[in-house]
């Protein structure tokens, strides 16, 4: 007997986890996937932008889509419990749920969930970014919510990374201005093309991070058509917020570098709510992105 593996025409040779039917996030909610390279900074970015949209009057979701579940701690002030945890209390019987046992409130209001996941090397990250949707869509969470933000994973390309793709309307990419993470930029360009084919997500745009000039991050948008949102210099109080276990809202605006890092966030958000455009970006080949950073 033959078994014949269908893949499915979401890019070339892609075997992806799909989001089962009636898991799509309703329309009206704008959905922003926050991408970039292991440990440049998505979680940092993700819960102040929330904290941004929020202070703009924004009913906000934040989704931390990592087994680490360390995406919301600064919203939140501690480390909540993760979907995948209290599923598992039930034996995942999701309708013995209560909202309050996997949604916790942080600042301002903004909603905070952490997927959580299998341990490292035991399944997949994308099964369980779905079944969140899945539980809050159960729950009716997702009716009254303007913003969602899923802060994903880095540095893989399984099912679990590209997962949110499947719900966000803008992909936002975190980068600094060095090959590493530029590099790593150029493989993610790769997998949102793959799936709009077949999904709505479009590329919103770059966020220098950590990063006093931007001159490598330039030399790439230009070739590949993408644009800078927002630019975040190596400020220390955006260290000591995290230590903190605070947003950078909540520090001292007084303090150096803290108002011009509050203002930036609150024009990130104001640009993906009103003049954010999509991005019909192309990635390059690796030598080509090899040849092309560095300096003459």
């Amino acid at each position: 007997m033959t078994t014949t593996l269908t893949r499915p025409a979401d890019g070339d040779g892609s075997v992806q986890v799909h989001q089962e039917p009636g898991t799509k996030i309703e329309e009206g909610a704008l959905v922003i996937a926050v991408y970039g390279k292991g440990g440049i900074g998505k979680s940092t970015t993700s819960s102040n932008l929330s904290a941004a949209f929020s202070k703009l009057g924004k009913r906000v979701l934040q989704i931390g889509c990592d087994p680490k579940h360390d995406s919301t701690f600064t919203l939140t002030h501690k480390m909540v419990p993760t979907v995948i945890d209290i599923l598992e209390e039930v034996d995942f019987h999701s309708e013995e749920l209560r909202p309050e046992d996997f949604m916790f409130t942080g600042y301002n209001g903004v909603k905070c969930v952490e997927s959580g996941g299998p341990p490292a090397g035991t399944g997949c990250g994308g099964y369980v970014t779905g079944q969140t949707v899945k539980l809050l869509k159960e729950h009716h969470l997702l009716e009254d919510t303007d913003v969602v933000i899923f802060d994903v994973l880095g540095d893989v390309v399984c099912g679990g990374f590209a997962a949110p793709l499947q719900h966000a309307n803008y992909c936002l990419i975190v980068t600094a201005n060095d090959f590493d993470s530029i590099f790593a930029m150029n493989r993610i360009v790769q997998a949102i093309q793959a799936k709009a084919k077949n999904y709505k997500v479009r590329l919103g745009g770059v966020i220098a991070n950590r990063s006093v000039g931007t001159d490598q991050i330039d030399k790439f948008n230009a070739r590949t058509g993408l644009r800078t949102m927002a630019h975040f210099q190596d400020v220390d109080a955006i260290r000591r917020s995290r230590l903190k276990k605070c947003t950078i809202f909540e520090m001292d605006e007084n303090e150096e570098g803290v108002k011009a890092v509050q203002e930036e966030y609150i024009r990130l958000a104001n640009n993906m709510l009103h003049n954010v455009e999509p991005l019909e970006a192309v990635s390059l080949k690796d030598r080509e992105i090899f040849d092309l950073l560095g300096f003459d």
